[in-house]
């Protein structure tokens, strides 16, 4: 069959990957209301296209704190990747490199930090970190990053503890005994394993605004908070002095009922004024999604589940397959609206549906 949408991927993985693995990816918290909301809330938003302008020439690279990429969409801090693929983050890392474009690995990957470094090296990527009530586990891991050539730290914001997940509870979900965290071998010697091959709950719940201070003093990296879904908590983001926002709601796996990303992300652009970079994820399965989001102040977006049925369907090749059908559907549907550069695009494409 020919793979012409993102879509035909998600039928892919569904039909090809275990259960488990589909599940686990697959799962919002309780539900699942937040996880579709991500996705029904762009077919409330319609475009108010422009006619007749120069789109014979198009431009759709953008710049991620300065760094520029080919399309303004990367790939988000998922977890396990070698539940989809044998070669896990390492055949993530070559993809995006080869579509130069952002990775933003997850602090629960299946191949260690160094690896995929090594697997794509002057690759732009981004590290993504839960913060452990052993603090100093932590600490190394950011250190670590910054050994390895990571370009950004990525603090996720809302997981003081792990959301329900109904599915992972029925299936008994656990990683395969050859699988791992990774990045976290060692660091909790002698404890009981969790599901997903961690102590219970050895995430730190404590975690306050106050600890971006202390985050600040283990590294030079730009710092980036994820999970942000208020104009109170951007304020606050940026009076803390970190570099970029990343609108989210964890794929709606967290807490069930809050608002979709893409609505969540006018107020937190208005709350900003600019003074910090804003991306978004969540929900985005076309190229007409990213230019929605980008039309309301997003720089750039990230995929998370997208990107796990890529690597399901073909590994390295997979994924990229998909981040090049959401550039050309990115390209058509800017061209179709009349932008024919990225800096073209503002909220003079979009309305809100009265229903």
């Amino acid at each position: 069959m020919a793979m012409v949408c993102l879509s035909d991927f998600e039928a892919y993985a569904r039909k090809y990957l275990p259960k488990i693995a589909w599940d686990f990816f697959a799962a919002g918290a309780d539900d699942c209301s937040t996880r579709d909301e991500n996705i029904l809330a762009y077919k409330r938003i319609h475009f108010q296209p422009r006619m007749l302008r120069d789109v014979s020439l198009m431009d759709i690279r953008t710049k991620l704190l300065g760094t520029e990429i080919s399309f303004p969409v990367g790939i988000a801090p998922t977890g396990f990747h070698q539940l989809a693929w044998p070669d896990g983050e390492k055949s993530t890392a070559r993809a995006a490199r080869a579509m130069n474009t952002c990775y933003i690995a997850s602090t629960y990957s299946t191949c260690t930090l160094e690896e995929i470094s090594a697997a794509a090296p002057g690759g732009l990527r981004w590290f993504q970190l839960y913060i452990h009530r052993k603090r100093e586990v932590s600490q190394q891991l950011v250190q670590r990053a910054e050994a390895s050539g990571f370009q950004g730290l990525v603090l996720t914001a809302d997981v003081p503890y792990t959301g329900k997940r109904r599915a992972d509870l029925r299936n008994g979900f656990l990683l395969p005994p050859h699988m791992k965290p990774k990045n976290l071998e060692g660091a909790f010697e002698g404890d009981d394993r969790s599901e997903y091959g961690l102590p219970p709950n050895s995430l730190d719940p404590s975690v306050t605004w106050s600890d971006i201070y202390w985050l600040r003093s283990l590294t030079h990296l730009p710092i980036i908070v994820k999970g942000i879904v208020t104009k109170e908590d951007a304020e606050l983001a940026v009076r803390h002095g970190v570099q970029g926002i990343i609108v989210s709601n964890h794929g709606g796996r967290q807490l069930d009922g809050g608002p979709a990303t893409i609505d969540a992300l006018v107020e937190v652009v208005e709350a900003v004024q600019g003074r910090v970079e804003v991306y978004l994820d969540g929900g985005i399965r076309k190229g007409s999604d990213i230019l929605k989001a980008l039309a309301l102040g997003a720089k750039c977006v990230f995929i998370g589940r997208p990107a796990l049925w890529g690597l399901a369907y073909k590994g390295e090749e997979g994924l990229q397959d998909v981040l090049r059908i959401l550039q050309e559907e990115f390209r058509l549907s800017m061209a179709l609206a009349g932008c024919a550069t990225v800096s073209e695009i503002g909220p003079h494409l979009v309305r809100f549906s009265k229903l």
